[in-house]
């Protein structure tokens, strides 16, 4: 299954989902950030995706990077909330989401990096490389306010 994302596009299709989903912010120890590269759209993302109807939000992000990375975290802060009705997610199986995401950091409490079964690739990338990875605008705004150590959470 592949994916499209639009962002304020007048043309994308009507959403028929609401997905509440949680993603993470987790660095190593030189300040690199833990990105995959999906492989549904072929862009570079944080871990992280839908909730569970047993999950909690932090359980959500914990659980997911864990199926992504393959690392046990523990949920350290939070980055913000993502709920912008311009983003629109379309699958090619004909859900179209509206997708609201809660941001989180995290670190690393073990397990070893392995690449799932949605990603191509998994690694750290350095904040000055960032710009050079194909990424949608949503991801790099939930990185832009991690960089920036905001004092407060982003309530979007």
């Amino acid at each position: 299954m592949t994916r499209t994302e639009y962002y304020d596009d007048p043309n994308a299709p009507k959403p028929n989902s609401l997905v509440v989903a949680a993603s993470a912010v987790i660095t190593d120890d030189q300040g690199r950030i833990l990105l995959q590269r999906r492989r549904d759209n072929d862009l570079w993302a944080l871990p992280g995706g839908g909730m569970n109807m047993d999950d909690s939000l932090p359980g959500c992000a914990v659980r997911e990077v864990k199926e992504e990375t393959g690392y046990d975290v523990e949920i350290t802060g939070l980055i913000g909330t993502y709920t912008d009705p311009r983003h629109v997610i379309a699958y090619t199986d004909g859900e179209v989401r509206r997708q609201f995401n809660v941001c989180f950091r995290a670190r690393i409490l073990g397990g070893e990096l392995t690449v799932s079964d949605e990603s191509i690739e998994v690694r750290f990338v350095a904040p000055a490389d960032l710009d050079a990875l194909p990424m949608h605008h949503t991801q790099r705004l939930r990185l832009r306010h991690y960089l920036e150590t905001r004092p407060l959470p982003y309530l979007g």
